[in-house]
């Protein structure tokens, strides 16, 4: 398998910085761990003890991000960025598990390959504490045994560790197709980012993405995205003045940035919104006001998820104090 094992976990927007990452999640140590477990257990007996380890990494590591959250209360992307390193870390420890200890192939087909990509806010790079874990499972072709094995072991693995997840499996032709005819997976794919894998798988499918779904489409995803932002505005009271706002879906609130941010990405084929400044979209000072604001924004959503332990993304009168 093309696998490359020293791509960084940094996240999409490169105007975010994670500091003293293994101090959130130390992968190559809990890597070696994992190994020396089935080195003595053997699969699947060891399942029963790497289960607890991969907990405990992710409990220190939501520790340590709300530890910091409190030492620095308004740090609302670092913090976010942060909960998307942790979960990317568990997600490579939970392939190569599956992939390399579960279901071995020593000489792997044309079909045996996988990418796992992140899609959706997980992709973007941002995440709140509680938030879902919205993955992609790419085959170059129709999954086979394999393929459906190793993939529904990585879902049981992330389960057994509290995540909810948004998952689809699906090859880079449905992948194709099901883009053209869904706006929300056409949405979630543009924000999409390699986790693991196979990376010639990802390169396709991104190349593909973009010439085969994208391409001469531009207007008419400007006008879907912004009908969509209406019919959420009106569903939501339509006002910026509500007295328990949602920070997510509320009128000038996350999406509504992220909105902009979904447009310029798509007419301008670029991957991070700081990437907007470049082509001409938005002036630097623009782009510092908006990320301003949403930095804002995520740090209020991160506390938020923290104090209720939940996705709780409006905020009642109870947490505004």
């Amino acid at each position: 398998m093309n696998i490359r094992a020293n791509i960084p976990a940094a996240p999409a927007d490169p105007a975010t910085r994670i500091t003293r990452q293994r101090e959130i999640i130390n992968r190559r140590v809990l890597a070696g761990e994992i190994d020396s477990l089935i080195a003595e257990h053997g699969m699947p007996k060891a399942r029963a003890k790497i289960l607890p380890l991969l907990q405990d990494a992710l409990n220190a590591g939501r520790a340590e991000i709300s530890a910091r959250l409190l030492k620095r209360p308004s740090a609302g992307h670092e913090m976010a960025a942060a909960q998307s390193f942790l979960v990317d870390q568990l997600v490579r420890l939970i392939h190569d598990i599956a992939v390399h200890h579960q279901y071995p192939v020593s000489n792997p087909s044309s079909g045996e390959r996988i990418t796992v990509m992140a899609v959706g806010g997980y992709g973007r790079g941002e995440m709140a504490p509680h938030s879902d874990v919205d993955i992609a499972f790419l085959t170059p072709h129709k999954t086979n045994s394999w393929t459906e094995q190793a993939i529904e072991a990585m879902l049981y693995w992330l389960w057994d560790l509290g995540f909810k997840v948004g998952q689809s499996s699906r090859s880079i032709d449905e992948m194709v197709r099901m883009a053209r005819e869904d706006l929300s997976i056409r949405t979630a794919l543009l924000e999409g980012r390699y986790i693991w894998g196979d990376t010639g798988v990802y390169e396709e499918a991104k190349q593909r993405f973009f010439n085969d779904v994208v391409a001469g489409t531009d207007s008419s995803f400007v006008a879907q995205k912004l009908a969509e932002r209406d019919a959420r505005h009106l569903k939501m009271g339509d006002s910026r003045y509500v007295v328990e706002p949602n920070v997510k879906e509320g009128k000038g609130g996350l999406r509504d940035l992220q909105t902009l941010y979904w447009i310029g990405k798509y007419i301008h084929r670029v991957t991070s919104a700081a990437e907007l400044v470049d082509v001409g979209l938005l002036t630097a000072d623009e782009f510092k006001r908006f990320r301003k604001a949403a930095n804002f924004l995520w740090a209020v959503r991160c506390h938020m998820h923290d104090i209720t332990g939940r996705a709780e993304d409006r905020l009642t009168f109870d947490l505004q104090p």
